[in-house]
């Protein structure tokens, strides 16, 4: 299974996307999408098999990936303080791809119902929708 993981800013949530996809299925082929190099390198450390960087990155790699994962701000133009560019987000929207999404609430992109849960059980219940697929 070839899963795209993306992240912005600092690269905090797909650092740990790549490293609780990693301890759960360890034959996946994870590829790490930042929209800049911290984010990028953050992944790459936490253990993506490969990585790259920036808008043509994320729009070649979703074309490509079995399932891409990431914070909602990922299908949101102009999200993650302006990082996620329109083409970005119509590029992981229109993927063939199954979307898995972590609903925070960040950058004036307010998510509904979800409450207080912590990125560690976001994380989590990432996963286990991973795991079904």
């Amino acid at each position: 299974m070839n899963i795209l993981i993306i992240d912005a800013q600092g690269g905090g949530i797909g650092k740990q996307l790549v490293t609780a996809v990693r301890e759960n299925m360890p034959d996946a082929v994870i590829t790490a999408v930042g929209t800049n190099a911290a984010a990028t390198s953050a992944m790459l450390k936490a253990g993506a098999a490969r990585a790259a960087t920036g808008e043509n990155a994320v729009i070649v790699n979703s074309t490509k990936a079995d399932v891409i994962i990431g914070p909602i701000g990922i299908v949101i133009a102009d999200s993650m303080l302006g990082e996620i560019t329109s083409d970005m987000a119509n590029a992981v929207a229109r993927s063939n791809a199954k979307r898995i999404l972590i609903p925070v609430s960040h950058c004036d992109n307010i998510v509904a119902g979800v409450g207080d849960l912590n990125t560690g059980k976001l994380i989590q219940a990432a996963v286990c929708e991973l795991l079904r697929l």
